[in-house]
């Protein structure tokens, strides 16, 4: 009775915060880069090879690592690395791929919101994790387009993958003192000069999933535009496992032995979502599911503790025991980090393959585009005609820190709108199963006699 009540209470708390902190995303716009930009299966091979401080182990491992990524054919990379300059990368490459990138998206996004210029914009956020100009990318974006004297504007860098909620969150708490606002949060990765150049395995993974991309969101507290607005901000947890050693190294920017700056990824990374992820659901879940699904695994698992108690076994995790998802939450934006995350994730939380095909497919064609992957799997929902109004979203991303970040979104209205997936939404799903393009033009890489074979990895040549 007692857990009963602190629940009702719980319940009827969190429906009072909310009482007057309306965020409503009116439109979004993703990035589509040109085709010049595009990565085939010899392109990439090419970029490969270009490294001639590759052994044959450490090819076989890069091309086996590209294989079983989930990452197909037409996803893009910045200019200079398919030109063949990712060693000597300029601050102009860097900024020419921000302007193709950020532009694009703002200018799509404000032709799609007519009613809102940029001289309306009262907050303005920008995520580039790897790249700090100064003066700084909002910056360079309020003299673009020209925007108030007294607008808010905020640069982040360094928060990884995530950094589209954590914006999110900057918004929604300026939103709380600044009334009828407009919000533009701006999302990106730089690639041009990030390429890693050595042959430490840990730190090619990245070269192997990211992928230019990018996506510009306009938001706003203001009631009156309501009707127009896509989605509803819910709930948004933020967790942060910094504290943690293991957890704060396991995804970090590094010099390798030779002087090489890139990303390692660790074992622990795994783990760390692991644990970051079930700590953010501890808070998240009775805020988004139903009161009968929290009352209904508190019965169940007060049970299943006496049951234990009294044979005194050690059951396996779990057990059939764990909260249901689905009861709160219809669609699962799961970030599109890799096949590895988006399985996992999956698995954890019993959602099935139609679940996860947004995330899969994003994946497979636009590859893991940093902190804007979102909007991509989220633009797929929506060009499937998937997003009913009353329906609930889940978005769920992991960061460098170690940081875990959850939002739950509402959708307003029937959405239909098949954004930058129109030229080949029809083409989706794919099986992924089917033989990769990789393995079939050099599966031969995996041979086992050539464990034996001692050869230059320079002299390939390819046409």
């Amino acid at each position: 009775m007692a857990t009963c009540l602190l629940a009702l209470f719980y319940g009827f708390s969190c429906l009072c915060k909310r009482r007057d902190q309306a965020c409503y995303l009116l439109a979004y716009e993703c990035h589509m880069p040109p085709d010049d930009m595009k990565l085939s299966t010899d392109s990439c091979v090419k970029i490969v090879l270009r490294n001639r401080k590759l052994a044959l182990e450490e090819f076989r491992f890069l091309l086996k690592t590209i294989t079983h990524s989930g990452i197909g054919e037409e996803t893009y990379c910045a200019r200079n690395i398919i030109q063949g300059r990712e060693e000597t990368a300029t601050l102009e490459d860097e900024l020419v791929e921000m302007d193709g990138i950020i532009f694009d998206a703002l200018d799509k996004l404000f032709a799609r919101a007519t009613s809102i210029s940029p001289s309306q914009i009262d907050i303005l956020v920008v995520n580039v994790s790897m790249f700090s100009p100064v003066p700084s990318l909002s910056s360079y974006i309020v003299n673009r387009y020209k925007m108030r004297d007294d607008i808010k504007s905020f640069n982040l860098s360094g928060m990884g993958c995530s950094a589209t909620l954590i914006a999110i969150d900057v918004v929604q708490n300026l939103f709380k003192s600044h009334k009828n606002a407009n919000a533009i949060v701006v999302s990106t990765e730089s690639l041009a000069p990030h390429w890693y150049c050595g042959v430490e395995k840990s730190m090619m993974l990245t070269n192997c999933l990211f992928r230019s991309g990018g996506c510009a969101m306009l938001l706003t507290n203001n009631r009156s535009l309501k009707h127009q607005a896509k989605l509803k901000l819910n709930h948004l947890v933020r967790m942060h496992t910094g504290s943690n050693d293991e957890a704060y190294n396991c995804c970090i920017q590094v010099e390798d032995e030779s002087g090489n700056r890139g990303f390692r990824l660790t074992k622990y990374l795994v783990k760390a979502a692991t644990q970051s992820f079930t700590k953010n659901l501890q808070v998240l879940a009775p805020k988004m599911l139903p009161l009968r699904e929290i009352l209904r695994y508190l019965v169940a698992s007060g049970l299943h503790n006496i049951r234990t108690s009294i044979t005194s076994q050690n059951p396996k995790a779990a057990g059939g025991l764990g909260l249901n998802l689905k009861t709160g939450i219809e669609h699962f934006c799961v970030h599109p980090g890799g096949r590895a995350i988006i399985d996992g994730i999956g698995k954890s939380l019993g959602l099935s393959d139609y679940d996860v095909e947004p995330s899969r497919m994003t994946l497979h064609r636009f590859g893991n585009t940093s902190m804007a992957g979102f909007w991509y799997v989220l633009g797929y929902m929506e060009a499937k005609k998937r997003l009913k109004k009353g329906n609930r979203i889940l978005m769920s991303g992991f960061g460098a820190g170690f940081k875990c970040n959850n939002i739950v979104w509402e959708v307003m209205k029937d959405l239909d709108d098949v954004n930058v997936w129109k030229y080949c939404i029809d083409s989706y799903p794919r099986d992924l199963n089917q033989v990769n393009p990789f393995m079939e033009k050099y599966g031969w890489i995996n041979d086992d006699y050539l464990g034996f074979v001692r050869f230059d990895i320079s002299l390939f040549a390819i046409e």
